[in-house]
């Protein structure tokens, strides 16, 4: 099991930006592939961003392609979700995740999950 801590959430005005952060401990970081989700109020926890274990290997969803980046540094055990052109929609909680062996789309294939961090984008 790796325990995930994210960090980095907040208010910010649209066309702003912010970077989240997930701090791994606990099992070797490099052998999980990770992603970012979200969930919104009385939506379902929807897919944002995968990556590789090396971090060769990255994927998004339609509604962030072009404004969200994800990248990751094994040596610091963390993960990294960097968030530009920011919108009223992207308004969720985002969640880090791991698994193994490869990165996946679906949140229900994932084994351990972050607590968490708020992202609010005013209009």
């Amino acid at each position: 099991q790796v325990q995930l801590v994210e960090s980095g959430g907040g208010l910010v005005q649209a066309g702003g930006s912010l970077r989240l952060s997930c701090a791994a401990s606990g099992r070797t970081f490099s052998n999980y592939a990770m992603g970012w989700f979200r969930q919104a109020p009385g939506k379902e926890r929807e897919f944002v961003a995968f990556i590789s274990l090396n971090g060769e290997t990255t994927g998004y969803a339609d509604s962030v392609k072009g404004r969200f980046t994800i990248s990751r540094d094994n040596a610091k055990n963390t993960l990294y979700l960097q968030m530009n052109s920011l919108k009223p929609e992207d308004t969720a909680v985002y969640y880090c995740a791991a698994r193994r062996p490869g990165p996946h789309t679906d949140y229900r294939l994932y084994t351990d999950w972050g607590q968490g961090t708020q992202v609010t984008v005013s209009s």
